[in-house]
């Protein structure tokens, strides 16, 4: 059984600080969900979308697991209860396109997805994200799906690691955010790290973020207004076309981490910042070492390659 929140409705009500604080947060990368309003209405879509399901979803699953050809291991530590599956961010999101469709097809698992916040600032992207079952990365909609006992899926390196340049490959970018640690520990949910080799290789980098940001700014086009964080890298994909190239995925899940305030905290079950960080960091020491038994466990596999999936990787 779910610990649940003292609110209650779809959306917990904010005083008029609050509300202008939601506004200040949200008007930043021109986002669409400015007012209370539109995040309600976020949330309620959210709420109303079903697991895919038909002819695109087997799609999806088919083309996922031939292209991709991705390796579970250790889904018997996943708990039986809706959970908050904490991960690496694979180059552009596209950790998704195998995560996803596999665990609902294979695990019977509808994880939701929570996005950088500019991914939803055009109307048509933002209705295509939220019937794939993905959200925006915002705390009320967080609440609203554990309120509803969704899984769901976090990046907490957010945009910034979809983006990283290629040194970064596998490495985890958290800065100091301790926002998904605490809505765990709210909600009882039980943290799932997990970590997941392959999609950072699915493209050959030609230019890493940086370096066309600092082309632009030589050229005197870059704008300080502009994110310096999600700028893309220049890459190449299969046989130099966009296509991702047919890298075998290996994704392992850790040991869950718990995230349960002792009986002794104080002001009623409040967690302190240094308890969050001690469980935070609990989850990037297991997502690490997964990270490397799937870097370990691809090198192993590498002679069951076929000979046109070696060409189409070059």
């Amino acid at each position: 059984m779910l610990l649940r929140n003292h609110r209650t409705g779809i959306l917990p009500s904010h005083s008029p600080g609050q509300i202008q604080m939601l506004g200040e947060t949200l008007a930043r990368g021109a986002n669409p969900l400015q007012q209370e309003d539109e995040l309600r209405a976020h949330i309620q879509k959210a709420l109303r979308m079903k697991p895919p399901s038909g002819v695109d979803q087997a799609l999806l699953y088919r083309l996922a697991k031939f292209w991709f050809q991705p390796r579970l291991f250790h889904t018997e530590r996943i708990p039986d209860r809706p959970c908050l599956f904490i991960g690496n961010h694979a180059l552009f999101g596209l950790d998704g396109v195998v995560i996803i469709p596999v665990l609902l097809e294979e695990l019977g698992r509808f994880l939701r997805p929570m996005g950088d916040k500019f991914l939803f600032s055009d109307r048509r992207v933002a209705d295509f994200l939220l019937r794939r079952g993905a959200t925006m990365g915002h705390p009320d909609v967080a609440r609203a799906l554990m309120e509803h006992d969704q899984d769901i899926l976090v990046f907490p390196g957010g945009a910034h690691e979809a983006v990283k340049p290629s040194r970064e490959r596998y490495r985890l970018q958290w800065k100091e955010r301790l926002g998904f640690v605490r809505l765990a520990a709210e909600y009882g949910y039980s943290i799932v790290p997990f970590g997941l080799v392959g999609p950072d290789v699915f493209y050959e980098y030609l230019l890493d973020g940086e370096q066309i940001v600092d082309l632009l700014e030589r050229a005197g086009l870059w704008r300080d207004s502009l994110r310096r964080d999600v700028v893309p890298p220049l890459l190449r994909g299969s046989l130099g076309t966009l296509v991702p190239r047919p890298q075998p995925c290996f994704l392992s899940f850790g040991e869950p981490v718990e995230a349960k305030p002792s009986s002794r905290s104080k002001g009623g079950g409040a967690v302190s910042d240094r308890q969050l960080r001690a469980w935070r960091k609990q989850v990037a020491e297991r997502i690490e070492a997964e990270i490397g038994a799937m870097l370990l466990a691809r090198e192993q596999a590498r002679h069951e390659f076929g000979l046109l999936r070696r060409l189409a990787i070059l």
